[in-house]
């Protein structure tokens, strides 16, 4: 599995939308979704805040691990 579809699945099992996911991040929801889509790469600022928000490590947000 990779990261584009751990971050939207990480993001649903938690119940948020993505313009909460974007709030959280500071940016804008359009950007979120980009990320998502896998349009732009991911800002490693934003990779660990989404890791600090889901409680995961990074190596399971990127699907390097299996257990969170």
């Amino acid at each position: 599995m990779d990261y584009i579809r751990r971050m939207r699945d990480l993001r649903e099992d938690a119940d948020l939308t993505q313009a909460q996911v974007a709030a959280k991040l500071g940016t804008s929801q359009t950007m979120y979704a980009r990320y998502e889509r896998g349009a732009n790469e991911l800002p490693i600022h934003h990779l660990i805040k989404l890791c600090e928000l889901y409680h995961v490590s990074s190596d399971y947000f990127l699907g390097l691990r299996d257990t969170p």
